[in-house]
């Protein structure tokens, strides 16, 4: 079973999509995302929320987590969401970065961009891993 870590600095945007998009078009068989961040949130920011309904999508019981040396132990990828020198690292583990803009704050337009194209890339990471769930 692959595990996908996806992390952001404070875990209430583009990790909580990212794991989202992941875990909806994966083979459940073959692997799961989880999301953390290095110092997170209070709550999923409001307008991630409402794009990420818009297609489906519900995060409204989503909450920010640390991201621990226990979460990272079984995983074998973590893909960092453009977070600079706040990204976290884990020794042994894949890494991918995602240079992403942080949706805080940004026009329903803009986080609808960001939205897109992180499921752009869960599409291209589960085609590449040879992942994605058979529909």
């Amino acid at each position: 079973m692959l595990k996908v870590i996806f992390a952001c600095v404070h875990n209430a945007g583009r990790s909580q999509m990212a794991a989202a998009f992941f875990n909806l078009l994966a083979d459940s068989q073959k692997a799961h995302a989880v999301s953390a961040g290095t110092e997170p949130g209070p709550r999923v920011h409001p307008e991630v929320l409402e794009v990420m309904n818009e297609v489906g999508i519900d995060l409204s019981q989503a909450k920010p987590r640390k991201l621990t040396e226990e979460m990272a132990q079984d995983g074998q990828l973590l893909v960092t969401m453009g977070c600079g020198d706040k990204c976290p690292y884990v020794p042994g583990l894949r890494r991918d970065d995602w240079p992403l803009q942080d949706p805080k704050g940004l026009s329903l337009e803009q986080v609808r961009a960001i939205r897109d194209e992180i499921r752009h890339r869960v599409e291209l990471l589960l085609a590449a891993e040879g992942i994605a769930a058979q529909v």
